[in-house]
């Protein structure tokens, strides 16, 4: 049976907004706390998912404070789902260290370098351990309508696990993305880190590659937007690298259909800029999840 608790439960919007713990296999049998926004209203319906997943530093708490995404997933009547950003407690050496490798950094990857391999595997809790552990639970949660999407290192999360699962989600999307992270210092460090292969294992998580990759038939399934401004200053040291996932998009002939790249002036990397684009992307899902 799935180890899971209510830790919290508070009415937000008309449904309600629940904390839960989870002891979770997938991360070495570490306890990991997730959110989950279920809207009200739906009488005899289930809602359909949105997985959000965020960036590096954060926490399950960071996107439901700051986003502003409850009101309109609420009036979209789409739950949300917000899990942690890597295993909390391993006592690996180094996992400590530095703000963007190890705690608050799992870069949604499973790690084939030990000792990091016992614990962080944060596809495999987003993938599978999460949602089987979510139909545990007495929601009204429609499992079969589902979609995903972050914020810097969780928008590599959200369109490299989209891409690699393109029948899993309806849509994906990305705020400030780390979209090539195989050419990014943030994504070097986490593949040389975490993989035997290094960087050629990295390919494996790279968005961009995964995109080259894909046959024109998958291609053409694809439901994305991207969201970034030019005034991020980690998209200005070269973090993101949108303009490559945009170039193999063209090449694709899917720019502007199938994926959609937006570069916003004047925006930066923060909260603010997720909460004013937020509703545009919410109202993106909700046409898939919903249709």
């Amino acid at each position: 049976m799935t180890n899971i608790h209510e830790i919290q439960k508070n009415k937000a919007l008309g449904g309600f907004m629940i904390k839960y713990n989870l002891e979770a296999k997938a991360l070495g049998g570490l306890q990991s706390s997730f959110n989950i926004f279920v809207p009200g209203s739906l009488g005899q319906h289930k809602a359909p998912i949105l997985y959000y997943l965020a960036g590096l530093t954060c926490t399950e708490d960071t996107a439901p404070w700051k986003a502003g995404f409850l009101r309109d997933a609420a009036q979209e009547r789409v739950a949300l789902v917000f899990p942690d950003t890597s295993p909390r407690g391993a006592a690996v050496r180094g996992e400590d260290d530095s703000w963007d490798f190890g705690t608050g950094a799992g870069f949604y990857l499973n790690a084939t370098l030990d000792p990091w391999s016992k614990y962080y595997n944060m596809y495999d809790f987003v993938i599978n351990e999460l949602p089987q552990a979510l139909k545990t639970l007495d929601l009204p949660l429609d499992f079969t309508r589902e979609s995903i999407f972050g914020h810097s290192m969780g928008g590599h999360g959200a369109i490299s696990l989209y891409l690699r699962n393109p029948h899993r989600f309806r849509s994906a999307s990305g705020f400030a993305p780390v979209l090539n992270p195989t050419r990014s210092a943030w994504g070097q460090k986490a593949f040389k880190g975490y993989l035997k292969g290094g960087l050629d294992e990295g390919k494996e998580w790279d968005s961009t590659v995964i995109l080259s990759k894909m046959s024109p038939q998958t291609h053409r399934e694809l439901n994305i937007l991207i969201d970034y401004g030019d005034e991020d200053q980690f998209y200005k040291d070269r973090q993101l690298l949108p303009e490559s996932f945009a170039e193999t998009a063209e090449e694709a002939g899917i720019l502007g259909s199938r994926i959609s790249v937006r570069r916003q002036s004047g925006y930066d990397h923060s909260y603010y800029f997720i909460s004013t684009f937020g509703p545009e992307h919410i109202e993106f899902h909700s046409k898939f999840l919903n249709a």
